[in-house]
């Protein structure tokens, strides 16, 4: 039923709650796991296009480099346990990215915790989970994370 399983996380533990969904899924179809993780920068002004300080290309590449080795240590977990897993780490938009990947590696699934903000938070800093619900094209895993990280 699924061949690949599309993970975007964000280091935090309430995106990590989708992983054992994912493993209990890559176990049980045979699927290759993508663990995702996206470097945004933060827009100083928000308008229709977003404008986007100056910043520092050390400080990009060190962002880079701290998701892929957050990315690579639970590649390693998922190994472990025979799951063939793949680490992309983009950069910008995020819910674009998150769609960008899914069509250029023809995921079957993604799989996603929200992290359950509801009134002006949600209104405030959006929701990814529902960027990428209102505009995907595939089968979407979505749980409510209830941690606290």
């Amino acid at each position: 039923m699924y061949r690949t399983i599309l993970v975007p996380l964000d280091g935090s533990k309430r995106a990590e709650a989708i992983l054992p969904h994912v493993e209990d899924l890559a176990k049980r179809y045979g699927a290759k796991v993508i663990l995702l993780s996206i470097v945004e920068f933060e827009p100083l002004v928000i308008a229709p296009e977003p404008i986007y300080a100056d910043f520092d290309p050390q400080d990009r590449q060190q962002r880079i480099q701290e998701s892929e080795n957050y990315l690579a240590d639970w590649q390693q977990t998922l190994q472990k346990n025979d799951i063939e897993t793949e680490i992309i780490v983009g950069d910008g938009p995020i819910v674009q990215e998150i769609i960008a990947c899914a069509e250029q590696k023809a995921v079957d699934l993604i799989a996603m915790a929200s992290h359950g903000r509801t009134g002006l938070a949600r209104v405030f800093y959006g929701s990814v989970a529902a960027g990428v619900l209102h505009r995907v094209d595939r089968p979407l895993l979505l749980i409510r994370s209830i941690n606290d990280a």
